[in-house]
């Protein structure tokens, strides 16, 4: 790639040949590259810094992907995992697909193609990236029907749908808010309720919380969870399916979960589509041992996410005053941090930052690996919740260096 950067910049002749922009124009598309940076947004799950940390390494091996070593014949790549997740959510059954949007498609294609599938009008949503739940609707060949008003639904508005003269209803699906939430005069209908009707009932939890109780943890579930739908107790609820996604809550690579009923987790698996959104085996391995850690209650040092979201007010002001000490500048601050990616939307974090007055976002990342902050108030915060440990001593080099600038 050098050689083409060099080309380009000769390309011009020898009369517009700059040194410094040829040198420029490299640096500009390094920049452009996928490399690591430092989380100090206060953004635990940040979208555009990919979400959960993973930490996944595996030789340059072979993998029994479809090979299953008791028979020495073709497996299924989905039964060692899938039966993990299963275990996980108290369900039936349960699948992986590429991420929580291919989920809902497949459950939808695979289940209620040419038919109805009734969704309040509060939760026909468009998240990040222009995902849309009447245009998946309409890819996967089902058919929407929007039921009761954008703030309140109830059960008897799902009823009159049920009762209309030509219903074909194969699903009811309820939709997690994501990034956004109402309030005031308000109602839904729950899971239990919707389960009365005699219809099928998928609800899309989205984030990825397994249990609403979170026995990985040594204590009670964390307030800031405290309305977020967890899979357990949507399937104890009588949800027939549950989809989420495996790189926000669960805190492991991106993927999408289904689990449930095993008749209709075994339906989506059958479709067409399973094949095109079916995972690799790295992210099948990684989901293995994500799934291992939750059952192994290993959670807490195993998993990147759940180590800042539990580590204490006391220990990230420790690191923070440590932080300005060598950096020589800034100040120690309160800070609230955010779940991120749709999760829990409208909760923080208590948390600790590093201010500093002016905007410093654009140094900060020309620091290798770049360090990504924010501003408010005319300042610059770095929040350690985001930040780990190990990089403490970088952001301090790094903060030390806006003196220069």
């Amino acid at each position: 790639m050098c050689v083409e950067l060099a080309r380009e910049a000769i390309a011009g002749g020898p009369d517009s040949y700059d040194d410094a922009a040829a040198e420029q124009r490299a640096v500009h598309y390094r920049r452009t590259l996928l490399s690591p940076v430092v989380n100090a947004t206060g953004v635990l799950l940040h979208t555009n810094l990919g979400r959960a940390p993973v930490a996944f390494h595996h030789p340059p091996q072979a993998l029994n992907v479809e090979f299953d070593l008791t028979t020495g014949e073709r497996g299924s790549r989905q039964s060692a995992v899938g039966g993990l997740l299963a275990t996980l959510c108290g369900a039936e059954a349960a699948i992986v697909v590429n991420n929580n949007a291919a989920a809902v498609m497949l459950v939808l294609a695979a289940l209620a193609c040419e038919r109805q599938v009734l969704v309040s009008r509060g939760e026909s949503v468009e998240i990040g990236g222009g995902f849309r739940v009447p245009d998946v609707m309409e890819q996967s060949g089902a058919v929407l029907v929007d039921v009761g008003t954008t703030n309140r639904t109830r059960l008897t508005d799902y009823s009159k749908a049920l009762a209309r003269k030509h219903a074909d209803v194969a699903l009811i699906l309820k939709v997690h808010p994501s990034n956004y939430r109402i309030e005031g005069f308000v109602e839904d209908t729950p899971v239990a309720q919707l389960s009365t009707l005699g219809v099928p009932v998928v609800a899309d939890i989205g984030s990825g919380l397994i249990d609403a109780n979170c026995p990985w943890l040594e204590g009670p579930p964390p307030g800031w969870l405290a309305s977020e739908p967890a899979a357990r107790q949507s399937l104890a609820a009588g949800a027939a399916l549950v989809t989420f996604s495996g790189d926000k809550l669960m805190g492991g690579p991106q993927a999408g979960i289904i689990a449930g009923r095993a008749d209709l987790v075994a339906a989506c698996a059958r479709h067409p589509l399973a094949r095109a959104l079916r995972p690799g085996g790295h992210v099948l391995l990684a989901m293995q041992q994500l799934a291992l850690a939750y059952l192994d209650r290993t959670v807490v040092t195993a998993v990147p996410f759940w180590q800042m979201a539990t580590v204490t007010l006391d220990s990230l002001s420790a690191r923070a005053n440590a932080l300005v000490a060598a950096a020589g500048c800034g100040e120690v601050v309160p800070s609230e941090a955010v779940p991120g990616a749709g999760s829990a939307p409208g909760t923080v974090i208590a948390s600790v930052a590093v201010r500093l007055h002016g905007d410093h976002l654009a140094v900060l990342r020309t620091a290798q690996p770049p360090v990504i902050a924010r501003t408010r108030d005319g300042a610059t915060l770095l929040d350690l919740r985001t930040v780990h440990p190990s990089d403490d001593a970088h952001v301090a080099t790094a903060l030390s260096a806006l003196t220069s600038h």
